[in-house]
């Protein structure tokens, strides 16, 4: 009995020393078996872990460069094509092109018009500008004032109906159409009526050459 005893203590001693010096392998100093073996095994994962990682890491930023593409293709449509102005058949391209009421004079064809939204509404009509020393300004202008009869104080409170004034001191008005004026644009009694009951103040009047 003592000896059975004896020998079940003794087995029970030698597996507590197998089983502490495999989990103290990290301590250093126990049996090299249990180095081993803990070496192995850690061996395993480490390898494993290492593997997986780099591979996930370098699949990541390929999509990120990718990515600036889908802009470009967004900022395609942005230019849009701009409706061409109307074809009114003046020399007046400002005129033309104004949405309100416009006035168009050709000074070389002696030929005056009025336009509504781009479109001839009346003219082409007879006119007669400024004479040599007073030349008729050319250009775009807008309507300054009216006047349904101007008195010209340069000129001795001469008479000038229908005064439209697009430039200081310059108006179309009824005036003569065989003698040249000083610089205004001078009308039909009929055509200066219809220049004045048509613009307004602010429309745009252009004259050119």
């Amino acid at each position: 009995m003592k000896r059975l005893l004896a020998g079940a203590a003794a087995l029970a001693t030698a597996f507590v020393l197998v089983a502490c010096s495999g989990g103290g392998a990290a301590s250093g100093p126990n049996a090299g078996g249990g180095a081993v073996a803990a070496g192995t095994g850690g061996g395993t994962p480490t390898t494993s872990s290492t593997t997986a990682a780099p591979t996930t890491t370098s699949a990541t930023p390929t999509p990120t460069t990718s990515k600036p593409a889908p802009t470009s293709t967004t900022a395609k449509p942005k230019p849009k094509p701009k409706p061409a102005p109307a074809d009114s058949g003046v020399p007046c391209a400002a005129a033309a092109a104004a949405s309100g009421t416009a006035a168009c004079v050709d000074i070389s064809a002696h030929k005056a018009w009025l336009l509504q939204g781009g479109k001839v509404v009346y003219g082409p009509v007879p006119m007669l500008p400024g004479r040599k020393g007073y030349a008729t300004p050319t250009g775009t202008f807008h309507v300054l004032s009216k006047e349904k009869m101007h008195l010209s104080k340069e000129f001795d409170n001469a008479k000038m109906p229908n005064s439209v004034f697009f430039y200081p001191g310059d108006a179309f008005h009824t005036g003569s159409l065989s003698v040249y004026s000083h610089g205004c644009i001078h009308l039909s009694a009929g055509a200066s009526l219809k220049f004045f009951n048509t613009l307004h103040v602010g429309d745009v009047v252009q004259v050119v050459p």
